[in-house]
């Protein structure tokens, strides 16, 4: 039997959880749910999706150890430019969402369902209102596209766009990935792709993608994610896995943390959530565009945990218990699908 206190100093037992409705249904989920685990180092978030199993949650846990007990590698940067991120939604949403931000990168969710070209063409011209001329838009289809499909959606994009920054996982394999490539004009990055090989350490992207996008929660902490980093070899772009504000700061310690940053990163998410765990200005929302990088985790602050602690005592039974199972799994597993 498990211990409730591991070698660490990790009282397990002591984890709160947290269940935080979402403003849009992104991911086809309403509520974001996790854990806060508390450590020598400070506080780690446990937030594995609830339909990914337990080998592949594993890596959640390690990135929430990692966080709580030894902290995170020395920045080279002080903080770091964001994305927002515009959900399939309308384009007057789209058109607000980006407006309010203060960002002048927007990342624009496509491919919602399979008829939905004209609906992402009409978000995507709407972010481009919003931005202006110099701003920049990426879109992200989750690897819903087949290659053709890709191809047409990418080039009418790009014009609706008046020039894509990058088209983010347009197919689900490295392969049509390459084939994408080879036909349009448009850098492509990879995210799935990368998370989802066996080892993300070893698989080959350069020929199939011209970016790499990093989520440092799911690939297992950020010591490990600049090592992915670095055997992709690309420039790389920091995106979330809808944390609160514990887990984000491990992203924006990764971003803090890579030797070079080209593009803004994914980090400007607390927007998706109706929410957040931290108080005040330690919650983690961009102030023009950017984000601090924080040399340690923000604690949660107790009157928001008992806000969102989830009413239900089976729900919680139910994560603790899954938490309970995942700390028997080995660490370094890939992550589950459209983290």
């Amino acid at each position: 039997m498990l211990s409730d206190v591991d070698r660490d100093g990790i009282d397990f037992a002591a984890a709160r959880l947290y269940a935080i409705p979402l403003r849009t249904r992104f991911r086809g989920i309403t509520v974001r749910e996790g854990m806060l685990i508390e450590g020598p180092a400070g506080w780690g978030e446990f937030c594995p999706f609830a339909d990914y199993d337990d080998h592949v949650s594993a890596s959640w846990l390690a990135a929430a150890i990692e966080q709580c007990t030894v902290g995170w590698p020395e920045p080279v940067r002080d903080r770091i430019p964001i994305n927002c991120t515009v959900p399939a939604v309308d384009p007057q949403r789209a058109h607000g969402i980006t407006a309010r931000s203060g960002c002048r990168t927007a990342k624009v969710k496509v491919a919602d369902h399979p008829e939905s070209l004209a609906e992402d063409l009409a978000r995507v011209e709407a972010v481009r209102d919003a931005l202006g001329p110099d701003g920049a838009i990426r879109v992200d289809a989750n690897g819903r596209w087949d290659v053709a499909g890709a191809v047409t959606a990418i080039r009418a994009l790009d014009r609706a766009a008046r020039g894509l920054e990058y088209v983010e996982q347009p197919c689900r394999t490295i392969e049509e990935l390459a084939a994408v490539r080879r036909r349009v004009e448009v850098r492509i990055a990879a995210d799935e792709s990368i998370r989802h090989a066996e080892d993300p350490l070893r698989v080959a992207v350069a020929g199939a993608a011209d970016v790499a996008v990093i989520k440092c929660t799911p690939l297992g902490g950020v010591r490990r994610s600049l090592r992915v980093a670095e055997a992709a070899g690309l420039p790389c772009v920091v995106s979330s896995a809808l944390e609160t504000s514990v887990g984000l700061a491990a992203q924006l310690a990764l971003a803090g943390a890579l030797p070079e940053l080209d593009f803004a990163c994914g980090l400007g998410t607390l927007t998706l959530l109706d929410g957040d765990v931290v108080a005040g200005a330690a919650s983690l929302r961009p102030v023009d565009g950017h984000l601090p990088v924080p040399r340690m985790p923000p604690a949660p602050d107790p009157a928001l945990l008992d806000t969102y602690e989830p009413a239900d005592p089976e729900r919680a039974a139910w994560w603790h218990d899954r938490l309970a199972r995942v700390r028997t799994e080995p660490a370094g597993t890939p992550a589950g699908p459209h983290a």
